[in-house]
Protein backbone atom coordinates (compact mmCIF):
# COMPACT_ATOMS: atom_id res chain seq x y z
CA UNK A 1 0.00 0.00 0.00
CA UNK A 2 2.85 2.52 0.60
CA UNK A 3 4.54 1.77 -2.44
CA UNK A 4 1.23 2.74 -4.04
CA UNK A 5 1.12 5.59 -2.64
CA UNK A 6 5.02 7.06 -2.90
CA UNK A 7 5.00 5.64 -6.90
CA UNK A 8 2.05 8.17 -7.27
CA UNK A 9 3.86 11.25 -5.87
CA UNK A 10 5.18 13.26 -8.71
CA UNK A 11 9.17 13.84 -8.12
CA UNK A 12 9.27 11.56 -5.17
CA UNK A 13 12.90 10.25 -6.95
CA UNK A 14 14.75 13.41 -6.20
CA UNK A 15 14.19 13.19 -2.05
CA UNK A 16 16.91 10.89 -1.32
CA UNK A 17 19.13 12.28 -3.83
CA UNK A 18 18.61 15.52 -1.76
CA UNK A 19 18.95 13.84 1.76
CA UNK A 20 22.39 12.28 0.62
CA UNK A 21 23.36 15.76 -0.50
CA UNK A 22 22.54 17.16 2.91
CA UNK A 23 24.11 14.53 4.61
CA UNK A 24 26.68 13.61 3.44
CA UNK A 25 28.61 16.92 3.80
CA UNK A 26 27.03 17.72 7.43
CA UNK A 27 28.60 14.27 8.06
CA UNK A 28 32.03 14.95 7.01
CA UNK A 29 32.28 18.29 8.55
CA UNK A 30 31.30 17.05 11.53
CA UNK A 31 33.72 14.15 11.56
CA UNK A 32 36.26 17.00 10.34
CA UNK A 33 35.43 18.85 13.35
CA UNK A 34 35.64 16.27 16.03
CA UNK A 35 38.97 14.84 15.13
CA UNK A 36 40.74 18.74 14.89
CA UNK A 37 39.34 19.57 18.45
CA UNK A 38 41.61 20.43 21.43
CA UNK A 39 42.60 17.13 23.79
CA UNK A 40 42.92 19.69 26.03
CA UNK A 41 39.61 21.29 26.31
CA UNK A 42 37.70 17.94 25.59
CA UNK A 43 39.63 16.83 28.77
CA UNK A 44 38.60 19.67 30.33
CA UNK A 45 34.82 19.22 29.58
CA UNK A 46 34.98 15.53 30.12
CA UNK A 47 36.10 15.79 33.98
CA UNK A 48 33.30 19.00 34.11
CA UNK A 49 29.97 16.70 35.30
CA UNK A 50 32.32 14.56 37.89
CA UNK A 51 34.03 18.00 39.43
CA UNK A 52 30.40 19.56 40.21
CA UNK A 53 29.18 16.40 42.16
CA UNK A 54 32.37 16.92 44.36
CA UNK A 55 32.05 20.48 45.00
CA UNK A 56 28.50 19.50 45.85
CA UNK A 57 29.51 16.77 48.54
CA UNK A 58 31.88 18.98 50.42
Amino acid sequence: MISKVLSSIDGIASYPIISLMIFLPFFIFVTVWIFRLDKQYLKHMSELPLQDSQEERK
